[in-house]
């Protein structure tokens, strides 16, 4: 059976269903967009995969410290690596696997990215409005989204699990 239609189908037309009835049981948007991620995520693991020889990490800019001088979204390798937040950690690993690595700060900045980089694969860390409409827009491209823990509320100094983020890279690169 050819998952990637399935996860056509379920993008484009379950996920919208899925909206309709959640307001109808008003269940929370934010809950389904999770469930669209995992969805998603469970549906490219089942692909056959050949190594992503373009692999593209892509970032929220609320990864980087509040009180950060720095300015990383035009270049993330302006960190400095002062170990407040997790952006060295994705410098390096992006140097070790030879990927490409960026920071947007909202979605048209990370379609954008998507189009001028032309990836084979994306491993993107997002909040779920962000990662589910990025997942949705960018189909058939395969992504494995990993959504971003929010300790002082969205889109300020979140974090990530970066053993999440290493698997995921590592299943594109052929090593799961």
């Amino acid at each position: 059976m050819n998952t990637r239609w399935i996860r056509g189908l379920f993008l484009k037309l379950g996920y919208p269903a899925m909206l309709l009835i959640g307001w109808i049981f008003r269940v929370k948007k934010d809950r389904l967009q999770k469930l669209l991620v995992d969805v998603n995520n469970s549906l490219v693991r089942k692909f056959t995969l050949k190594p992503a020889k373009r692999l593209l990490l892509l970032l929220p800019h609320c990864l980087q410290q509040s009180e950060c001088k720095i300015k990383i979204t035009y270049n993330v390798y302006n960190c400095e690596g002062c170990g407040k937040c997790e952006i060295k950690d994705f410098t390096q690993m992006a140097k070790d696997l030879g990927l490409n690595l960026f920071v947007a700060t909202g979605g048209t900045i990370a379609r954008r990215i998507v189009v001028d980089t032309k990836p084979e694969a994306i491993v993107a860390v997002a909040c779920e409005r962000d990662l589910s409409s990025g997942i949705i827009d960018t189909y058939p491209l395969p992504i494995l989204g990993i959504i971003n823990e929010r300790p002082f509320g969205p889109c300020f100094n979140t974090r990530v699990d970066l053993e999440k983020v290493k698997e995921a890279l590592s299943f594109f690169a052929g090593g799961n």
